[in-house]
């Protein structure tokens, strides 16, 4: 559906009725996480903006624009075969606000502490949904980013937090879908590692958190050589989704490397956001029929 009541409108009834949240989330058509045996996931992603981090290609603050995010969530949402959504609580809020998420999966982002381009950055503190959070609202599933840098010993303080995350999800039976990365400052800015060697140790780490891994999924990136996958995700037993990421300027170059991925035995789906959200030609629609098309 498009957003018919916009900015304004989401912004009076946040002031005058903040009860609405709550009364929209209990209305709220569920669905299970996956449909059927050979049931496959597509989640947009738009969690980006709780960490501060708006930018897409070359424009710096492209995400900054709620109105316009909204709209192009609000048509991804409605296009045959896509599956949920991934976002922070305010995104959240406001798309059910505006009856997007009936029927559909709905996951939020629960680290967003550590924000972009900040030298705390790898300090990825649980600022947004907690377990209670979730379970309260009816939501489906959390989301978590494990980002860990060897010669940062604040590391250890995200995997803690990150463990004791993961076992509040698990004693309220709720997945929590983890996205890991190893990580290295590079003249100061952080950029992760997406080498098999990295990706595999990133994904061993992540699948052995917390006291239990039953309602754990992953959530990992392609490597540089997706020629590489297969090695990589043969690490774990876990479900995965992948994570779409920026593709830049070359979108079929990106959708050949996810579709060679998605083929792999552990991968249950896709979650992409920025890809989707703000493809080169503008077209989301199309873009995101082409995604559905990968599954």
């Amino acid at each position: 559906m498009s957003a018919p009541l916009g900015p304004g409108g989401l912004a009076r009834i946040r002031a005058r009725h903040p009860e609405a949240v709550a009364e929209a989330a209990a209305r709220r058509a569920r669905r299970p996480l996956l449909r059927g045996e050979g049931g496959r996931l597509l989640v947009i992603a738009a969690d980006h903006p709780a960490r501060g981090a708006l930018g897409v290609g070359v424009d710096a603050l492209a995400m900054a624009d709620r109105g316009d995010l909204l709209d192009r969530l609000c048509l991804a949402l409605a296009r045959p075969g896509v599956d949920g959504v991934l976002a922070g609580a305010d995104v959240l809020e406001d798309l059910l606000l505006l009856g997007a998420l009936d029927d559909k999966v709905v996951i939020g982002s629960m680290n967003r502490g550590g924000l972009a381009g900040a030298a705390f950055e790898l300090d990825d503190r649980f600022t947004g949904h907690r377990a209670q959070d979730l379970a309260r609202l009816g939501f489906d599933a959390g989301k978590l980013l494990l980002r860990i840098d060897y010669q940062d010993p604040g590391s250890l303080d995200t995997l803690h937090g990150a463990a004791r995350a993961v076992d509040d999800m698990a004693a309220r039976q709720l997945p929590v879908f983890i996205e890991p990365f190893i990580c290295r400052r590079d003249e100061g800015r952080l950029r992760a590692d997406l080498s098999a060697d990295a990706v595999t140790r990133s994904i061993a780490i992540a699948s052995g958190l917390a006291g239990t891994s039953a309602y754990t999924w992953l959530k990992v990136p392609v490597t540089a050589n997706p020629d590489d996958m297969a090695q990589v995700m043969a690490t774990s037993t876990l479900p995965a989704v992948l994570l779409g990421g920026d593709i830049g300027d070359d979108q079929d170059a990106a959708f050949e490397k996810w579709r060679g991925a998605l083929r792999l035995p552990t991968v249950q789906g896709l979650v992409a956001g920025r890809s989707l959200l703000y493809p080169p030609d503008g077209d989301v629609a199309a873009a995101v029929d082409t995604a559905v098309g990968l599954l």
